[in-house]
């Protein structure tokens, strides 16, 4: 391991958290005036960019040492952010687009990928990294990178790497000129259930995304 990877995962933490508290700041601030925008291909590049780079800082701390909070008990922060109106303001944005085929742990027994929206991802992660973010604003370092750093494993970071998967798979299909497939019989391995519900969920996600844009099924 070299020197600049090990001081990247052993930095002092006051550091460190002035480092990821901005560029949580930056993702939080570009997506709520991206949500304002009024056509989709004006937020679809500027959102793959900044969920991108928020994974860095994921990544950054999924690899830095084990986080305690400096107190047994979570500090009572007082009423959540609403992200409803956020969420509402995506799924019109994106309303063609909105849904996605997802399957949420690569690592457990194969299960029927199933909808997701990206509008409810990233009003999800605004929430979950506006909670440590209070922590950080009320000068709670410790208990701001804890709540960072477990949420990203226990939430944020899968949510994040979906809704960057659906991002980068919608750009390509856009430059490379690909019609979106008919998301029907997503897994032949599956059970007769699930592969009705697969085969239920592909014809709700091909009527929501590629009848509004134009596009037909890959023949």
């Amino acid at each position: 391991m070299s020197d600049a990877t090990l001081n990247s995962v052993t930095q002092d933490p006051d550091d460190f958290a002035v480092q990821i508290a901005d560029q949580i700041k930056t993702f939080i601030v570009a997506v709520t005036e991206v949500s304002k925008v009024e056509e989709p291909e004006e937020a679809v590049p500027v959102l793959l960019l900044q969920v991108s780079q928020l994974l860095l800082a994921g990544g950054r701390l999924g690899a830095y040492e084990d986080v305690l909070p400096d107190e047994r008990y979570e500090p009572d922060l007082g009423p959540e952010p609403d992200a409803d109106g956020l969420r509402e303001r995506f799924a019109a944005l994106l309303e063609p687009i909105d849904v996605y085929s997802e399957v949420f742990d690569p690592y457990e027994p194969r299960k029927a990928p199933l909808p997701h929206r990206i509008s409810d991802g990233l009003a999800d992660l605004v929430t979950d990294l506006g909670h440590g973010l209070a922590h950080y604003e009320a000068d709670r370092t410790a208990e701001a990178l804890w709540w960072w750093q477990f949420s990203y494993f226990s939430n944020w970071g899968s949510t994040a790497s979906a809704t960057l998967r659906a991002l980068q798979s919608l750009v390509a299909h856009i430059r490379l000129n690909q019609p979106l497939a008919e998301l029907d019989g997503l897994d032949t391995d599956q059970d007769p259930g699930d592969a009705d519900l697969a085969e239920e969920a592909g014809r709700v996600m091909f009527q929501e995304i590629a009848g509004p844009l134009g596009l037909g099924p890959v023949k």
